[in-house]
This record gives structure tokens, C-alpha cells and sequence, in this order.
């Protein structure tokens, strides 16, 4: 597939990406997806994390579907076709990563040594195919890992940055942006769809002042975020990796466990589910309107003829 078809097939391929790891990339792409499914979108979510944290969050891992990485090892070397794991969730499906995606590094090493960096247009070759049968793909990025990021941003039509408001994640931020410039040599039509904070305090004012200013001297003095934040809460991280589940899925089974002093006279006790799940579900459904609807309003400045890019301010 190429030109006009491979565009109009990656464009709506969403890289989730940042340099520094435990920024809550993972965690977007999975509970987005997921809660987007659940509204009736068709979503794809692949993973190029040699750890596979998404199978966690799904609670796959293991599954008869989970080949490690190796269905998407075999497209990027053989061309073969793409065949994801299909319904983790009612239309929900993922390209599963893991340890088989160690090869990929050295292969794509060898590609660039007799390619250049075209090499990396692969990833959009053999996703374009399928993602034509999706309303929404999210590419779960791994951290500190430049060639297989560069795969994700050559692939995609737009870049959804998480980070914290620590210098690690800022700094992260910092790295990504001149990755990102490097991509659109290759992807020019690669753009920031908006960057959100992930794992802060949402009444927490002046340190989200500080983490824009450094944003915008990342990507110049208009560079979109979402107002949205995803707040912090340990508790129903915990509890979202131990049962595989994602936070509207927790919310929903929070509301409905027993009372704790049902559970208390009736002597049987089992792990609760923290209350926090439905402030952090609430988060994600108002963080999936803005993407859904910074994505409707680029489509629609972009069939207009005016470009594609957000510049801006959110």
C-alpha cells in the first residue's frame, strides 16, 4: 500500500510516546483504548514494549494469543501479514510486543546501515493494512529505546506525549521533541496532537505552570496541551495491574462490591477495590473527549485546506 492509501489508512495512528520511562504511556494508551471500545470505536493498541506492560493492564499475559512480540517481529522481517490478538476487549484488539521484540533493534540497526533512515517507514508499511479497519490506533512506545520509537513516528499521523512534572519526565519531553523534528524528515506529515500530565495532583496550579513553560520551550511557545490531567493515585494502579483490569472497569466493580462493614460481620475478606478508580476513570473519559475532539477539528482544518497541524493552544 502506498501514497495516498497508506495515508488515509494511518491517519488517525496515535505514537504514545516519551524518552523517560513511569510517565504513564502504558497506562493512557491501554485505558484510551479501551474506554474508546467501549463507546463503539474500533480500536488497535500496539505494543513495542519488549516488557509488555499492556498484557498487564488487559490481563493477557500468558493468553494462548500472547505470541511475545513475535507476529510483529515477523511483519518488520518477512512482511508477513500483521495478525493481531482480537477482542481483549469487545472491539478492542492489540498487536502484542515482548521479549521477541530484542531482535528488532539489531535488525533495524542493519536496515539503516544499508538504507538510511527510510528504514524506518517499515512499522507504517505493514500497519497500514489493518489499521484502515480501525476508528483509533494507539502505539504504545517503550522508553529509552530511539529506534523503536523512530518506527512509531514514522508510522504515525500524530504524537501524544505523557509525562510527570519531575525533571525526568520534563526532560524526557526535551528528548522526544528532537526526535520528533528528525521523524518529519521521513513523516512530514507526523504532528503533536498535545501533551498531557500524567501522575500529578489536579489542583496542583503553579507546578503545571512550571511543566507548560518547559513544554513549550520543548516544542516552540505554542505547543498544545490538553487540560485534562490524570491524577495520582497508587492505589488503583495497583489494583488495575494485580487484576488486569482498566479504571472504568475497576469503578464499575467498586460501586458494586459490599459495604466494608458488610464484608467485616460476614468474615470473609477479600482485596477491595480503592474508591479512587472512578476519579481516575473520570479522568481518562475527559481526557478521551479532548483527543476525540482535537482529532475531529485537525481532520476538518486539514480537508479544508488549511493543514493538518494543532498549533494551537489547549
Amino acid at each position: 500500500m502506498a501514497g495516498k492509501d497508506r495515508d488515509a489508512a494511518l491517519a488517525r495512528v496515535v505514537a504514545v510516546v516519551n524518552d523517560k520511562g513511569g510517565v504513564g504511556k502504558t497506562s493512557i494508551a491501554a485505558n484510551l483504548g479501551g474506554q474508546f471500545a467501549g463507546a463503539g470505536y474500533r480500536c488497535l493498541l500496539v505494543d513495542l514494549n519488549r516488557q509488555a506492560n499492556l498484557a498487564d493492564d488487559l490481563g493477557y499475559r500468558g493468553s494462548e494469543g500472547d505470541d511475545q512480540g513475535a507476529g510483529l517481529l515477523a511483519a518488520v522481517i518477512a512482511g508477513t501479514p500483521l495478525r493481531p490478538l482480537v477482542d481483549v476487549r469487545p472491539d478492542l484488539d492489540v498487536v502484542c510486543g515482548g521479549s521477541r521484540l530484542e531482535d528488532l533493534t539489531p535488525v533495524m540497526v542493519s536496515r539503516l546501515q544499508h538504507h538510511g533512515r527510510g528504514a524506518f517507514t517499515v512499522l507504517g508499511d505493514v500497519l497500514a493494512p489493518v489499521a484502515g479497519g480501525y476508528d483509533i490506533v494507539f502505539v504504545d512506545c517503550p522508553p529509552e529505546s530511539t529506534i523503536l520509537s523512530d518506527l512509531a513516528l514514522a508510522a504515525a499521523r500524530w504524537v501524544l506525549m505523557p509525562t510527570k512534572t519531575d525533571v525526568g519526565g520534563l526532560v524526557g519531553i526535551g528528548l522526544v521533541a528532537q526526535r520528533f523534528a528528525l521523524a518529519r524528515e521521513i513523516n512530514e506529515r507526523l504532528g503533536l496532537l498535545g501533551v498531557v500530565l500524567f501522575g500529578t495532583g489536579s489542583r496542583s496550579r503553579a507546578i503545571h505552570a512550571e511543566a507548560g513553560t518547559a513544554i513549550d520551550r520543548a516544542f516552540g511557545d505554542t505547543s498544545p496541551r490538553f487540560r485534562t490531567t490524570i491524577r495520582h493515585a497508587e492505589r488503583t494502579a495497583q489494583d488495575a495491574r494485580r487484576l488486569g483490569k482498566l479504571a472504568h472497569e475497576l469503578e464499575i466493580e467498586a460501586a458494586h462490591q459490599p459495604a466494608w462493614w458488610e464484608s467485616l460481620r460476614s468474615g470473609v475478606r477479600t482485596p477491595r477495590i480503592a474508591a479512587t478508580a472512578a476519579n481516575v476513570a473520570g479522568d481518562y473519559r475527559a481526557l478521551g473527549v479532548e483527543i476525540l475532539t482535537a482529532l475531529q477539528a485537525a481532520e476538518e482544518t486539514e480537508r479544508s485546506g488549511q493543514g493538518g497541524d494543532r498549533h494551537e493552544r489547549t
